[in-house]
């Protein structure tokens, strides 16, 4: 049952399981089913002990986020194994839902071993909301209806004596996905009052961006002073709050507003792989600030929730970025290990140096098992079976199918009856074509809406009998047909390479929705081997540089063309890793002996145009995603007359190496 008294957004998603990877995409699910987002619960106290599940240790969000992860890595990858491993939690869930409707644990313990609080912040059965929706999405299991109606009275009810603080009070927004979702089924009018009273005890986030004396968080926090409000994580999921209500409020400002956000994020806060800084409050544009892992999973998501509210085209271009670069990093290459905080430039990865953060702790950028805190460890896992999930939307009248971002895939769907089946053919993003082969059964009329990045100048499609469109770059190509038997189209988006200047007027290589750095020789070092739970493959890891990092490359914004060349290769089985990059670009450079480390990161990066008599050198680099080492943002240096030109090559044959394993 549907209301007019909610707004209707631009797209719908597809039925949880309907879009399932293929290719490289497929690969990197696998990894993460095989790696340790697949495992936690046989060996971490916080998933395998959870009180969520019977036991008798974590008792708040940590089970919730790993199911929001577990539940559309199962269904999307079709992989029985964890669909019973997720059936087997939800079904204990369901089967312990209290009286009144609480779901889970009514004392909050944050993690093993930690003391039980006395107030619980509701933002642990607000996850269990998206959770709830996922598993009945994926298995129409009528029972999660019913839990998710119970368990919102009960929210309903624990508010009217107990308001919103702390991270319930910030994230609140988060339970409109539900309320809204169950509104739509039932019709019933409560919820959209308890929607109403969450927004009234919520933090106001449009407000606070939106200042007439100017947003407040616009500078670096300082150390020191860590709160909700420049939080990086509740910034990651606040630029859908607005959007969110404008869905009951209708106030074309509220739907504006989502652009406000993101745009005051990047400007003051942004990184060039299209996240913000934050370790673990909003830190500034420095490259040796750190991202926290949760706010790069979490912004993925607001991105995917506001294209399906707004169906504005370039907030695919922005989610494409922060999949492509900012997630695969932050994970080791075979996912059994991740970092709580990345760095841009990131040379150096210990535990012994008292790093720049405003706030994590000296082990925030080891790769490992729950690195500074274990937050992360049971919530990265929801980044890429969502994303995969959200490629293929449709739109709010039903009569297109909407390709919101690029990657292997295949789709099945009904149009007016018909069986109809998409596959895409693809080594994008690391590759200009996308291949889309329609198959249907009998003839049917529907629209085909594809996603055309801003960057993608010159873009071309190609249809049957030798049609020929021009894409629009920025917008939605429409395309509008009968379609009967097979049909094959290829869109091709031509990837440009482009400098983007930085911070102090560092430049970053571009390509297509790519971000490059440079190809560092990478030694791990396994630490904490006698900690609990690290027996490998699970384990904890320092990684130090093999080669030299601190470059200057000798190309400017105009050279880029003839100064920079790229080489693709085969996509292999770890498609985020130095060693399979799938394609590699060379440019050259100069050595900058005086550009050190500090604190345990580089310094920042020296003024361009920098000076260097050190010989020119040829540089290999790489897309970000495949680095764990990284030099991303260069000075740039010009070669004078009196500087002969001693070609070297390095970082050509450079290899990823672990010790003590």
């Amino acid at each position: 049952m549907s209301s007019s008294r909610l707004h209707s957004p631009a797209f719908h998603p597809l039925q949880l399981g309907t879009v399932q990877p293929t290719g490289w995409l497929r690969q990197q699910l696998r990894l993460q089913a095989d790696g340790l987002h697949g495992h936690l619960d046989e060996f971490w106290p916080d998933i395998r002990d959870s009180q969520w599940f019977g036991g008798e240790a974590e008792a708040w969000e940590r089970a919730p986020y790993w199911l929001d992860g577990l539940i559309p890595l199962a269904y999307t990858l079709n992989d029985t194994s964890l669909k019973e491993k997720s059936a087997r939690y939800l079904n204990h869930i369901l089967t312990h839902q209290h009286d009144d409707g609480w779901l889970g644990p009514r004392t909050m313990i944050a993690a093993t071993g930690q003391p039980a609080q006395s107030s619980y912040d509701l933002w642990g059965q607000i996850l269990i909301t998206k959770v709830l929706m996922q598993h009945y999405d994926a298995t129409e299991d009528t029972r999660a209806l019913v839990a998710l109606d119970r368990v919102l009275r009960a929210i309903d009810a624990h508010i009217d004596r107990a308001p919103l603080f702390n991270w319930g009070q910030f994230r609140w927004f988060e339970a409109l996905l539900s309320i809204f979702w169950l509104y739509e089924k039932s019709g019933e009018s409560w919820l959209l009052d308890l929607a109403t009273k969450l927004r009234a005890q919520g933090f106001d986030w449009r407000a606070f961006f939106e200042a007439p004396t100017g947003w407040p968080a616009r500078e670096p926090t300082p150390r020191g002073r860590w709160n909700y409000m420049s939080h990086v994580v509740n910034n990651a999921m606040a630029p859908k709050a607005p959007a969110l209500w404008w869905r009951l409020s209708g106030n074309t400002d509220d739907q504006r507003a989502a652009a406000t956000l993101i745009d005051q994020l990047m400007r003051h806060h942004g990184m060039v792989t299209g996240v913000f800084s934050g370790d673990e409050c909003l830190a500034g544009r420095r490259p040796t600030q750190g991202t926290e892992l949760c706010a790069v999973v979490e912004f993925a998501f607001s991105l995917e929730v506001l294209l399906t509210i707004l169906g504005d085209p370039g907030l695919g271009d922005h989610l494409e970025r922060v999949m492509f670069n900012a997630l695969p990093a932050a994970c080791s290459p075979d996912m059994w290990a991740h970092q709580y905080d990345q760095q841009v430039n990131q040379v150096l990865c210990t535990s012994r140096d008292d790093r720049i953060w405003t706030t994590n702790g000296p082990e925030a950028n080891l790769f490992g098992v729950e690195p500074n805190y274990g937050c992360c460890t049971a919530n990265f896992g929801q980044g890429w079976p969502k994303f995969a999930a959200h490629l293929w939307m449709v739109s709010a009248d039903d009569r297109a199918l909407v390709a919101t971002a690029y990657a292997p895939s295949r789709v099945q769907v009904i149009r007016s009856g018909v069986p109809v089946n998409l596959e895409i053919e693809t080594d994008y993003p690391f590759k200009d074509n996308v291949g889309i082969t329609i198959t249907a059964a009998r003839p049917v009329r529907f629209q085909l809406w594809l996603r055309i990045p801003g960057w993608a100048s010159g873009a071309t499609l190609k249809l049957p009998q030798g049609e020929q469109h021009w894409p629009e770059p920025g917008t939605f190509h429409k395309v509008e047909g009968t379609w009967e038997g097979t049909t094959n189209l290829t869109l091709t988006l031509p990837m440009q390479a482009r400098l983007e200047r930085r911070y102090r007027g560092a430049a970053t290589v571009k390509r297509g929705p790519l971000t490059y750095a440079l190809k560092i020789e990478e030694h791990w070092k396994r630490v904490h081997a006698k900690a609990p739970y690290r027996e490998l493959p699970h384990a904890d890891w320092e990684v130090y540089p093999g080669t030299p990092w601190n470059y200057a490359l000798a190309v400017s914004e105009a050279s880029v063309p003839e100064k920079i060349g790229f080489q693709e290769l085969p996509i292999g089985v770890l498609p985020f890793s130095p060693e399979g990059a799938p394609i590699t670009a060379q440019v050259r450079g100069r050595r900058l002996d005086d550009w050190r480390c500090v604190h345990g990161s580089a310094a920042d990066p020296p003024a361009s145009p920098a000076r260097s008599h050190s010989p020119m050198e040829t540089l290999t680099l790489i897309p970000y995603g495949c680095t764990n080492l990284r030099i991303t943002e260069f000075p740039t240096t010009e070669q004078s007359q009196d500087q002969p030109s001693q070609p070297s090559t390095v970082a050509d044959n450079q290899s990823s190496k672990k010790e003590g394993a």
